[in-house]
């Protein structure tokens, strides 16, 4: 059976407590006795992290520990982490379940300093990417909201400082629709010698009439996925730098609507031609690269301490996905009351980049703050490879001409 918060519950007469070093304890009032074991479950617990954001621990003339909560005024001796202390883990890959696809951004966050956390998100000035920007700007992270709208990214960041005139926000341009906005992007980061402990790889576009991009790319391919691949191979160092980091992969439960196997895999498949284009099929093209991209990002990065996830953040949600045709838009509105609101849509995100029980894991797809099986093509670590080896070659082939 699950474990359920129930289990949790302890039985009359005990106390939860823990210990500078953040290991949980049970202290016993009847028999003044205290153990290191669950009353009632048997498990261990701790606490891992810094206080939550806008906390502060002191220690009063008398020697005693205790706890300022700068934000609300208040003070306690109990360590605020105890509230979100975690089973200690046999195995890493051992999840408890504690959100849902009701759970909000900021319910996820909650507890979190992020405080020298240093994320760029693409496509932050709008719907999922900007609650996933703002959530994490108002714990504490520096967030780089990169967009190809600057002027719209300007006032999300407004909006952001004028929740929290503290919060740290910037805006850098990139333009996905282009390999040179990406290397001039990736450049300018470089140059500023931040560090990168986030990459949160959001943007993308769907609904599209026929496009080639500059780089005589159809535009669903390499805004969904091939300037993605570019844009964190060019942040490579940075994020080994960082370790330890992670990379979040926004892909789609449309992943799963594909043909795309090893027996058809080519570069027309991903790039093509307008008499073979299909809107719909080329966006659940794309959304299972991204799937298999940060499956194979995993295996080349995850000893380095850079971990990635795909994740999925909710179903014909209302944002500005659909605006290029009146069609999506009207289904998509229609579809609006039975969706996520944006925070529910940015939850995922959020958790699959703050969550301390997924630290030195990766490789994993999640939807709803869930651990899921993606498709089974999602799961071919040939087919990664091969996709990978792909992008490579069609990312180069581009890049001769510079």
């Amino acid at each position: 059976m699950p474990d359920t918060d129930s289990e949790d519950e302890l039985p009359a007469g005990w106390e939860e407590r823990v210990t500078l070093d953040g290991k949980v304890y049970y202290a016993n009032h009847e028999n003044q006795a205290t153990q290191w074991h669950h009353p009632t479950t048997g498990k261990k617990k701790e606490v891992k992290g810094d206080l939550p954001y806008g906390w502060e621990k002191k220690v009063s003339d008398e020697g005693l520990v205790f706890y300022v909560d700068h934000i609300n005024k208040k003070t306690t001796y109990t360590d605020p982490r105890l509230a979100f202390a975690e089973d200690v883990k046999k195995n890493p890959y051992d999840f408890k379940q504690k959100f849902d696809g009701n759970s909000t951004a900021m319910q996820v966050v909650l507890g979190k300093d992020l405080t020298g956390t240093y994320v760029v998100v693409t496509g932050a000035n709008s719907g999922i990417g900007f609650e996933t920007a703002r959530t994490l700007a108002l714990y504490g992270a520096t967030v780089i909201l990169a967009c190809r709208n600057l002027d719209s990214a300007e006032k999300s960041r407004q909006s952001i400082l004028q929740e929290r005139s503290q919060a740290k926000v910037e805006v850098m341009h990139l333009d996905l629709a282009s390999l040179r906005s990406v290397k001039m992007f990736a450049d300018e980061y470089r140059s500023k010698q931040w560090p990168l402990h986030l990459l949160i790889l959001n943007a993308a576009v769907f609904g599209l009439p026929y496009t080639r991009t500059e780089d005589d790319l159809e535009i669903t391919f390499q805004v969904n996925h091939l300037s993605h691949f570019y844009l964190t191979k060019l942040l490579w160092e940075t994020l080994v730098q960082s370790q330890p980091a992670r990379v979040i992969v926004l892909t789609s439960e449309s992943h799963r609507f594909t043909d795309l196997s090893l027996d058809n895999l080519s570069e027309e498949k991903l790039s093509p031609t307008a008499g073979k284009y299909s809107d719909l099929k080329m966006y659940n093209v794309s959304k299972l690269l991204n799937v298999l991209f940060s499956l194979h990002l995993e295996k080349l990065l995850g000893m380095q301490g850079v971990h990635s996830i795909s994740v999925h953040p909710g179903n014909c949600m209302n944002t500005s996905l659909s605006r290029y045709w009146w069609l999506y838009r009207i289904f998509f509105f229609l579809a609006s009351p039975f969706t996520k609101s944006m925070q529910q849509g940015a939850a995922t995100t959020v958790y699959c980049s703050v969550a301390s029980e997924l630290e030195g894991v990766g490789g994993m797809y999640f939807n709803n703050c869930c651990r899921c099986e993606p498709s089974k093509a999602g799961c071919d670590e040939d087919l990664a490879q091969k996709v990978w080896d792909l992008s490579e070659k069609m990312l180069n082939d581009r890049l001769q001409y510079r």
